[in-house]
């Protein structure tokens, strides 16, 4: 069978996986640092709702301002929980208040998904900033729409409750079609899968942050602690996932590199629309990682025997 055939049966067994699990799906995957320029797409120009992923392109801005010396990684905040954006992980759930260093704050946003904590750092560094960062990549359809505070708030309107639990079950009820901003990319923060996989090669290429910067983002987003969407796709000892979540209601999205020691790093974002309003959807989660394996295991390919040595001695 030839290259192109074979893309295209992948491209059929990705939508059948969508398909089988309810939900509508989109992917982009390509191969980092890869002359060739190998990719594969479902969809992958199409704008989607970016949810937590929004998270990735607001981390990524404060590692420059970091690099440019207009921030202080080791800056300590204090945050007080009960004023923050709720939240089931991270500083939300605490009791007290706390103190934490920027570079910390960062982390926790990126690895549990911390609201709280994304809330904080936005308000360091301004959405202007993270669209400057966008804008020097060339990403030009992906758009921050301010945070997850702001989605909460336009949540609580729209469904007509008093709190985000409220909002949150409203949302939950199958008998009930809801039709708000958070679901809708023309309204909220939103990107198309092509762009995500663009931002996470420069990451990997070491082309947007100081080397680092870089190691540091790198190593912050293989310490994310889900393993239930794309890591799924990989039970292998050996292989690395670097990624972000994404969830909000019908709205379950991840963006990750994977790595294969000895082979050329993949970079995958698949973002999911479910049909059903369920809270927990292991079936969609499956599909994610499903979906995935399939796009990364069409693009796998040795790296350079001197770049693989290299690897291989550093490692």
């Amino acid at each position: 069978m030839k290259g192109g055939e074979r893309r295209d049966t992948a491209v059929d067994r990705i939508r059948a996986v969508f398909a089988d699990a309810g939900c509508t799906g989109w992917l982009h995957a390509r191969r980092c640092s890869d002359p060739r320029a190998a990719t594969l797409s479902v969809r992958g120009d199409e704008r989607v709702v970016l949810a937590s992923v929004y998270k990735l392109p607001l981390f990524l801005a404060f590692c420059a301002e970091v690099d440019a010396g207009r921030l202080d990684a080791s800056g300590q905040l204090r945050i007080v929980p009960s004023d923050c954006t709720p939240g089931p992980t991270g500083i939300a759930s605490f009791r007290d208040p706390v103190t934490m260093s920027r570079r910390d704050v960062a982390a926790s946003m990126m690895t549990v998904s911390d609201n709280a904590a994304a809330d904080v750092l936005l308000g360091e560094i301004g959405t202007t900033t993270v669209e400057k960062l966008l804008a020097r990549l060339g990403l030009t359809r992906t758009r921050i729409i301010g945070g997850t505070a702001d989605v909460y708030q336009r949540l609580v309107e729209e469904t007509d409750t008093r709190t985000t639990v409220e909002a949150f079950r409203a949302l939950t009820d199958i008998d009930a079609a809801w039709t708000v901003s958070a679901y809708d990319p023309a309204y909220t923060s939103a990107t198309i899968p092509e762009e995500m996989t663009r931002l996470l090669e420069a990451v990997w290429s070491g082309s947007v942050l100081s080397p680092e910067s870089t190691a540091f983002a790198q190593q912050v987003m293989r310490a994310q602690v889900w393993p239930h969407r794309i890591a799924s796709g990989f039970p292998h000892r050996g292989v690395a996932i670097a990624g972000k979540t994404g969830t909000i209601g019908i709205i379950r999205n991840e963006v990750a590199v994977v790595e294969f020691p000895g082979e050329y790093p993949i970079a995958v974002a698949v973002f999911t629309r479910a049909a059903r309003a369920d809270p927990v959807l292991p079936v969609v989660d499956a599909a994610i990682g499903e979906a995935a394996r399939i796009a990364v295991t069409e693009l796998r390919a040795p790296l350079p025997c001197d770049s693989a040595g290299a690897s291989s001695e550093s490692a």
